[in-house]
């Protein structure tokens, strides 16, 4: 069953206008208790607040449904929203550029940007940005977020960051101990609070909580932990198993039809044949003591005794007048034993559907017919069934040719002994001469491998971690890895010192006519190489998103520094 096959069975069956367990369902807004402050709180923080406001909860805890909450819920008149998605924009300059794109203005910098929100203040407007997906953002990218919320005497940008828990450790870093955020962690719901959820899930479909009982509600929520995105995920399965279990349960009562349990059975057909030898031993006991009585009587009995001998038997009477105890309408017509074919059906109709005769397709059980037939059909079968070995013999009835082929066995043993001595002395020389070679690669590639490490250790003591004479002093067309940027040189330093120094460095660049100090580390070859030392990195290290980037870019950084 195809997929859209399987949703519009889905929606048949429940009378659902649409699905109401899709991630985005229109129209569709679910605000709990525990939610509604959450909103409140973020448009007073907005007005009062000159921090960036985080908002962090795990995949499909409902920030996405926040986000757009909070943007319909706004004046506006007084509020001009942005909303940029951090899975399109990752670095400062596409940031920049999306946010120019917003606010109608051509110049990509944050002095532009903030001019032009002192403008719309002026007029009684804000300017809400709102990111999604925040987690993706480089730490460039949120640095200016950051210095875009801070804003300047003159005009602040409202900047809401709707991302994954691991935000927050990155915006600390960034944040260098000062406060230049504010978080709010969402909550998973109570157990009430998913049944009102599912309940106008369902309601905007057409349909009622009532389909959901209470234990099914609560294993819902259980399994769900309370995140809306994994509520709707297990309820829908959940309704879709009690689906299939509803539409096997109807076949089979469909299927099992006036089927009667083998107890009931068994004594039907005691019952049928106590009937059938009473007709007879009647028939005995009445039998008259002249001959063509016998005949009448016999000719009288054909039809009730069920006997096929005489299909076409009628009831006459004899020669001396006397009629037979059974009578027939019609008698003087060619009658084809009408009782037969009326008198079995009543023992075999109901035989044959507690047989599983009407319903074969469905899986039903054999009907009293087969099993003989197996067992007249089984006997030929199994001897040659249980005859394994002699199918593996062309011709089993020359027991001459098998003895024949077996005195041939042991003559060519000793021919194929010797055989397998000339592979064995061979074999050890082919190692041998294949192990020349690979002793002589490793010692190739320790001799490429001491010149680079020589190389490279005057490189990484000649300059010193601060200095951009080194930075100058590569080839452009290398790469390095920028690990951090931060506005404090201290806070680059100490950075450095943590992780032991080495091979990371950092220089000074001006970001927005401010110092901005950047930690790199390793030289590499091409972009492939530094990449594949990222993810060598601590894991600390990989979360704050580290990139490849040439030293030609380094280089025009340092050279705008000066």
């Amino acid at each position: 069953m195809s997929s859209l096959h399987a949703d519009e069975a889905f929606l048949a069956h429940y009378q659902f206008s649409h699905d109401p367990f899709a991630p985005r369902v229109p129209g569709f807004k679910f605000f709990p208790a525990q939610r509604k402050p959450v909103l409140g709180q973020l448009h007073h923080l907005a007005r009062y607040s000159h921090l960036l406001l985080a908002v962090t909860g795990p995949l499909g805890s409902g920030k996405t449904l926040l986000r757009q909450a909070l943007v319909a819920s706004t004046n506006k008149d007084a509020v001009s929203s942005v909303v940029i998605s951090g899975r399109s924009v990752t670095d400062e300059a596409t940031l920049l550029r999306q946010l120019a794109q917003g606010l109608g203005i051509t110049q990509t910098s944050i002095e532009a940007i903030l001019a032009k929100v002192a403008q719309l203040a002026i007029t009684g407007q804000d300017v809400y940005l709102l990111v999604d997906d925040a987690e993706q953002l480089r730490d460039d990218a949120l640095e200016v977020l950051l210095l875009l919320a801070a804003g300047n005497s003159e005009a602040r940008l409202h900047v809401f960051l709707f991302g994954e828990p691991e935000l927050l450790s990155r915006l600390e870093v960034l944040s260098e101990g000062e406060e230049r955020f504010h978080a709010i962690e969402l909550q998973p719901y109570s157990e009430e609070e998913t049944r009102e959820y599912l309940a106008q899930r369902l309601e905007g479909a057409g349909q009622g909580i009532e389909l959901i009982s209470a234990d099914l509600l609560a294993d819902i929520h259980e399994q769900s932990g309370g995140w809306p995105g994994t509520i709707n995920q297990t309820a829908r399965d959940a309704m879709i198993e009690a689906m299939l279990a509803d539409r096997s349960g109807e076949r089979k009562a469909a299927g099992a039809g006036f089927k009667l349990p083998k107890k009931h059975l068994a004594i039907l057909g005691v019952v049928a044949i106590g009937v059938i030898a009473a007709w007879f031993m009647q028939g005995k006991t009445s039998k008259p003591e002249t001959a063509s009585n016998s005949a009448a009587q016999t000719s009288s009995q054909l039809p009730l005794g069920g006997t096929a001998a005489q299909p076409n038997a009628q009831a006459q009477p004899d020669a001396q007048g006397s009629g037979p105890s059974v009578e027939f309408a019609g008698s003087n017509q060619p009658l084809p034993l009408p009782l037969v074919g009326e008198s079995q059906p009543v023992i075999r109709e109901p035989m044959a559907q507690a047989g599983g005769q009407e319903d074969a397709d469905e899986g039903g059980m054999p009907s009293a017919a087969i099993p003989p037939t197996v067992t007249t059909t089984a006997p030929p079968v199994t001897p040659l069934a249980n005859n394994g070995p002699k199918p593996l013999n062309p011709v089993p009835s020359a027991p001459v040719q098998q003895q024949a082929a077996a005195q041939p066995v042991p003559a060519p043993t000793p021919a194929p002994r010797p055989e397998p001595v000339k592979p064995a002395a061979t074999a050890p020389a082919k190692p041998v001469q294949a192990a020349k070679p690979v002793a002589t690669k490793p010692a190739t590639t320790v001799a490429s491998a001491k010149p680079a490490t020589a190389a490279s250790k005057p490189a990484a003591a000649t300059g010193s971690a601060g200095g951009s004479s080194w930075y100058q002093s590569q080839a452009g067309s290398r790469y390095s890895v920028q690990v951090l940027g931060t506005g404090s040189e201290a806070s680059a330093k100490a950075f450095i010192s943590q992780q032991g120094g080495g091979d990371y460095r950092y220089f000074r660049k001006n970001l927005q006519g401010k110092p901005f100090y950047v930690v790199t580390y390793g030289n590499f070859a091409d972009r492939t190489s530094a990449q594949a030392a990222i993810k060598k990195l601590p894991a600390k290290i990989q979360a704050s998103k580290p990139w490849a980037r040439p030293f030609s870019s380094i280089q025009q950084d340092i050279a705008g520094a000066r």
